[in-house]
């Protein structure tokens, strides 16, 4: 597996694709990012065409098992980011 692109490289990479400068390519990222942290966590999504939807799901109270001592506890309701990737990324992976 090849190692993650940093966000350096990506800022980098961006700037190139945008024939601009690394400081406006790092302020776009950055505002892409807030835009999408503040809408999930206000209970939106955020669809990036080509890319993937993300969204925050609820999960219910439940009932869980410690492994390694067999005890049961219960887990309170909790909130969890998911992330669904478009039909387009998947295909150009694959194909």
């Amino acid at each position: 597996m090849a190692k993650p692109m940093t966000k350096t490289q990506l800022v980098a990479a961006v700037a190139e694709a945008m024939g601009g400068d690394k400081k406006t390519a790092n302020a776009a990222l950055d505002a892409i990012v807030d835009v999408i942290t503040k809408e999930v966590s206000a209970g939106g999504a955020v669809t990036l065409p080509g890319v993937g939807k993300f969204y925050c799901r609820e999960r219910p109270e439940r009932t869980v098992r410690n492994p390694a001592t067999g005890e049961t506890s219960t887990k309170a309701a909790d909130k969890q980011v998911k992330v669904t990737i478009a039909k387009a990324l998947k295909d150009s992976v694959n194909g």
